[in-house]
């Protein structure tokens, strides 16, 4: 692809794909069809990781790690996620775009929260993620009246790596299984229609699906009884540099080409192959 083309230039002559909605990835729940979703930061893989069919992409704070080489996401700006999510909504076709709402950007009350939500959804948004339970449902709900989708995010929520103590696995007891079914069902109730369950026993994730059958919960380290799949796009690549969680696939490994590695990545969401669940009994 020449530099001088745009994304949507490059793929010109490949038939357009229907626009997903919240309707359409509702559908796909209600059928049993698991929801492949991947990050992406760029127009120009946004338009790569859309061509290879991927239902939804998410414009994550873990860009502070994986484009500015930081140790955590706590220092990602909303002008920052507002500058990838305007730049990866110019790549999308077809795909749903989720963005993520930094730390300090919803936790002083619902009206910020709804402030900087309005900018990601201006910036091309259809969705905004906010992490943590407990204190969170009031927030949603004040969104979602407001015209607003969210996805929440529980287990392990790296904007709270400090109070967590790292990168550890959640809800290993029987407390802390309890306690994350118990802020699900708060969130779904508030209103959440997604929601990302990150590190913690495959039996737990799979429980708060269970509990709550409307919500679309997203995997990332929870092993295969969620609606759907995450992960970093740099991840499954092998770009990143550095020890891995073992719940990562490394889908470039015999793929021809990196759209060949994510439409893989795609099936193996879809046809139950990816997660192994051998690598979430924690």
């Amino acid at each position: 692809m020449s530099s001088q083309q745009s994304p949507a230039q490059a793929g010109a002559g490949t038939p357009a794909r229907k626009a997903i909605t919240l309707h359409h990835l509702r559908e796909m729940h209600a059928r049993g069809e698991k929801i492949a979703v991947i990050t992406a930061y760029d127009a120009s893989f946004a338009a790569l990781v859309d061509a290879a069919g991927v239902d939804a992409i998410l414009v994550g704070d873990s860009l502070g790690m994986v484009l500015k080489g930081q140790p955590s996401t706590l220092s990602v700006t909303m002008e920052q996620i507002g500058y990838h999510t305007r730049s990866t909504s110019r790549g999308v076709k077809g795909a749903f775009l989720i963005a993520d709402m930094p730390f300090g950007s919803y936790q002083e009350n619902p009206v910020q929260a709804l402030r900087n939500a309005g900018t990601l959804m201006a910036a091309g948004a259809q969705m905004v993620k906010i992490e943590g339970g407990g204190w969170t449902p009031e927030t949603v709900r004040f969104l979602v009246e407001r015209g607003v989708p969210v996805c929440a995010h529980l287990g392990l929520t790296p904007q709270s790596v400090h109070a967590l103590g790292g990168y550890r696995i959640q809800g290993k007891d029987a407390a802390g299984a309890e306690t994350l079914r118990q802020h699900a069902k708060a969130l779904a109730d508030a209103g959440a229609a997604m929601m990302v369950l990150e590190l913690m026993p495959s039996a737990v994730a799979a429980q708060v699906q269970a509990d709550n059958p409307q919500l679309m919960t997203i995997g990332i380290g929870a092993g295969p009884g969620t609606a759907g799949q995450v992960l970093v796009l740099h991840d499954m690549l092998g770009v990143t540099r550095g020890r891995l969680p073992r719940f990562v696939r490394n889908f470039m490994e015999g793929a021809a080409s990196i759209e060949d590695a994510v439409a893989r990545y795609v099936k193996a969401v879809k046809d139950g192959s990816f997660p192994d669940p051998a690598l979430h009994a924690y």
